[in-house]
């Protein structure tokens, strides 16, 4: 009898899980497609790629050919999406195009992300509809300073510039601020005039004694003499200089983690480990607000000990865990203490994306907006550094990637590769819009253009 007990209680176990089996299976047969509303930003072929409100980019397989970059479209896939890979696994089901809507103030609203710098998109958007296309193009590119910088700016009306020690050797501070008056009374958007004053190996301004009594020093030797209370000081006394002179962005911190001295970053770094790095962050961001100049976090997603991108390719091999845990929080304290902007590295990141450099990965760009919720401005490093100098319309890679700001030496090149893309529908206009709709939200955040301004 008991025998007989147990055999039919087996036989009811089977049943109930093979019911259980069963009733999964028809459940997953029968789940709803699952939807994603997106702005079409390119169709290759068998190909295409768009860009969510999130401003997530996501790209598919495409059996046909019928859509068009700009068109705003309601797909339908199967499964979930991955953020963090360059194709998407998922087969699109189906699609149709669908009318962008916008605000009371004409902004779309594929363009509202409630970020940081949402208080004053009702101005950026005012202002772009005054802009013709090759100004707004010129809004996305940070210049290394030229030869004829006057002449230069008149004509394309840049974004911004960066500036490099020889730009400040022997001036004394009047002549620094009459050489960036003079820039900003020709632009018809004031400009960014951005520096690597980083302190230690490279100082751009603080190298010429007629600007700084000393040059700064170094994150590391700051944090060694006096903690984060002298890191602080610094900060707040660096911001006071340059914005005395006119320079209104610095391309620092660097928030990579970095503990071994024979390190490409270490001398550039805190040198210490992961949870310092992040009070590091924390504490320039922190202590720059309100001093009229926006900081940088770099080199996301985290340097690591990798060599120098200046001169060639760099391949990055640790494990996607390791630079989660290690690399990443730096830049997320950064992001929660307000930090406006973040540049991206040009190492190739294996375990995120095998085929690019960090500046020209969708996957990279995905997880610093969507992982660390970052709103502000993505930069890309210098796209004359040997990393990424030699790759075809890397400008064009650099703007479908994910980038708002591009920094560029051989400024024609860059703008007339972007313009042709949007010439020849390789990139939607609707795209450089929103990208120059950002930036200029961002002066608008800055100070740097008022309501009223014309």
């Amino acid at each position: 009898m008991k025998k007989k007990i147990i055999g039919g209680s087996i036989i009811l176990l089977i049943l109930v899980i093979g019911g259980i089996v069963i009733g999964c299976n028809f459940s997953d047969n029968k789940s709803t497609p699952k939807t994603l509303t997106a702005t079409v930003i390119g169709v290759n072929d068998g190909t295409f790629t768009v860009q969510d409100s999130n401003n997530i980019i996501y790209t598919f397989g495409l059996d046909d050919n019928s859509l068009e970059i700009g068109e705003v479209v309601k797909l339908e896939y199967d499964g979930s999406l991955n953020k963090n890979k360059e194709k998407q696994d998922n087969k699109v089901l189906g699609y149709k195009t669908v009318n962008g809507t916008s605000d009371s103030e004409g902004i779309p609203s594929e363009w509202q992300d409630n970020g940081i710098f949402k208080d004053f998109y009702i101005f950026a958007a005012k202002k772009l509809k005054t802009m013709s296309l090759d100004e707004k193009i010129s809004q996305l590119l940070l210049v290394r300073y030229p030869d004829n910088p006057i002449e230069t700016l008149e004509n394309y009306q840049f974004g911004g510039y960066v500036f490099f020690e020889k730009d400040f050797r022997d001036k004394t501070k009047p002549e620094v601020k009459d050489m960036i008056n003079n820039l900003q009374n020709v632009s018809k958007v004031p400009i960014l005039t951005a520096v690597d004053e980083e302190g230690g190996t490279v100082v751009r301004v603080s190298s010429n004694p007629n600007l700084a009594s000393s040059k700064f020093e170094s994150p590391r030797d700051l944090y060694l003499s006096g903690g984060f209370d002298k890191i602080k000081q610094d900060t707040i006394n660096k911001s006071i200089l340059l914005n005395e002179l006119g320079l209104n962005l610095n391309l620092a911190p660097v928030v990579d983690v970095s503990t071994n001295s024979s390190d490409y970053m270490y001398k550039r770094a805190l040198g210490e480990n992961t949870d310092l790095t992040s009070t590091y962050a924390k504490t320039v961001i922190n202590a720059s607000k309100g001093l009229g100049v926006s900081y940088t976090l770099k080199h996301f997603p985290g340097y690591g000990n990798n060599a120098d991108t200046h001169t060639g390719s760099v391949t990055d091999n640790r494990t996607y865990d390791d630079i989660v845990k290690n690399d990443l929080p730096p830049f997320e304290a950064g992001i929660n203490e307000g930090a406006e902007a973040v540049l991206v590295s040009h190492n190739i990141v294996t375990n995120i994306d095998s085929s690019n450099p960090a500046s020209l990965s969708t996957n990279i760009h995905n997880l610093l907006r969507n992982k660390l919720g970052f709103t502000g401005i993505i930069i890309s490093d210098d796209l004359a550094m040997g990393a990424v100098s030699s790759i075809d319309n890397v400008a064009v890679k650099a703007i479908m990637a994910g980038n708002d700001l591009i920094i560029t030496t051989d400024y024609e090149e860059s703008f007339n590769d972007i313009k042709d893309a949007v010439n020849n529908k390789t990139i939607d206009e609707g795209l450089i819009d929103k990208l120059a709709f950002r930036v200029l939200a961002w002066k608008y955040y800055k100070g740097l253009i008022f309501e009223n301004q014309k």
